[in-house]
C-alpha cells in the first residue's frame, strides 16, 4: 500500500518591482509550486483564496502597503447579462467555439503576437517568443483546456482562452482575440461564453483573475453582474466600483508570515494499490 506524501507547499515572495496596474506603485508576489499528484486540489483549494495560475506556479498578490488587487469570480447564477452583453452576444453568434487539450499552434501564437502588437505592445509579455508562448499553454499540471473561437463563414481564428477547470468553476487563465473587430467586443464575448460553459457544466463560478480599482485595463470586469471579490480573507459581493480605497492604510496588510499561516491546504488523498 502507497500513499501520498502530505501536501507541504513551500510558499516565497518576489522582489519589489514596478506595478504593472498602477502607476508609481510597486508590487511583490506570494507563490509557490505547482506540482506533485495533488496539484489540482492545491489550485483547487488555493483558487477559492484568491490565487492564480501562471504555469506551474500559483500566486497572490502581496504588496507592503497596497491592497488594490482583488481576486474577482462571477456567481453564475447571479448573473444576468445587461442590454449591452446581450447585444455583444447577437453580434458574435457567428463564432464556434471548440475546447482542445493544452496544445500551442502557429496559428494562436499568430493571433497572440497581433493582440500584444495592438493592444499591450509595452507590457510584460510583449517580447515573448514562440517557446515561451507554447509553455504558457503547454506547462500545466492540471486540468486545462484551450477554447478556441473561430468564425465559421471565414474560418477565421478570432479568439482564444486558457481555461483550467476547477472543482467550483472555470478560471480564465489567459485570453486573447483579434483586434480587428473592435465592434464584437471579443473580449466580453469570451467572458460570456465562459459563463456559460460553467452553467451547463453544473459550476457555480467563473474566475476572471484581479480586479483592480482605478486601474483602466481592469475596469471591464466590474461590469458583469453576480461578481464577487476576494476581501478579508474571504468572497463577498461586489458592492459600488467608485466606493473601493486605493490608498489602504498599510497596517491593513497582514504580515507574509500570518497571510501563509492563514492559508487553508488540502487534505492529502491515500493511493491505494
Amino acid at each position: 500500500m502507497r500513499h501520498s506524501l502530505p501536501i507541504a507547499p513551500q510558499f516565497y515572495v518576489t522582489a519589489p518591482q514596478p506595478c504593472p496596474y498602477l502607476e508609481g506603485r510597486m508590487e511583490r508576489k506570494l507563490f509557490t509550486a505547482l506540482q506533485g499528484e495533488n496539484a489540482q486540489d492545491l489550485n483547487n483549494s488555493l483558487s477559492s483564496q484568491g490565487f492564480r495560475r501562471s504555469q506551474n506556479v500559483l500566486y497572490r498578490p502581496s504588496c507592503a502597503d497596497c491592497a488594490s488587487c482583488l481576486s474577482a469570480r462571477i456567481d453564475v447564477s447571479r448573473f444576468k447579462p445587461s442590454k449591452s452583453q446581450r447585444r455583444t452576444m447577437n453580434r458574435n453568434t457567428e463564432l464556434t467555439r471548440r475546447a482542445t487539450s493544452p496544445w500551442a499552434t502557429e496559428e494562436q501564437y499568430d493571433l497572440f503576437r497581433h493582440y500584444l502588437e495592438s493592444r499591450h505592445a509595452d507590457g510584460g509579455m510583449a517580447d515573448m517568443d514562440v517557446f515561451e508562448f507554447a509553455a504558457m499553454i503547454e506547462e500545466t499540471p492540471i486540468r486545462t483546456r484551450v477554447i478556441e473561437y473561430t468564425d465559421q463563414t471565414t474560418s477565421e481564428l478570432v479568439g482564444v482562452c486558457l481555461t483550467d477547470v476547477l472543482g467550483d468553476g472555470v478560471s480564465m487563465v489567459y485570453s486573447f482575440y483579434t483586434p480587428d473587430r473592435p465592434r464584437n467586443g471579443l473580449g466580453t464575448h469570451i467572458i460570456l461564453d465562459h459563463i456559460e460553459i460553467a452553467r451547463s457544466a453544473g459550476l457555480p463560478y467563473v474566475y476572471l483573475g484581479y480586479w483592480v480599482p482605478g486601474s483602466p485595463k481592469m475596469g471591464y470586469k466590474a461590469k458583469f453582474s453576480g461578481l464577487e471579490v476576494f476581501m478579508g480573507g474571504k468572497w463577498q459581493p461586489m458592492r459600488d466600483p467608485e466606493s473601493f480605497a486605493l490608498d489602504p492604510h498599510p497596517l491593513s496588510n497582514d504580515p507574509i508570515s500570518e497571510q501563509v499561516a492563514n492559508i487553508s491546504l488540502p487534505t492529502p488523498k491515500p493511493n491505494r494499490g
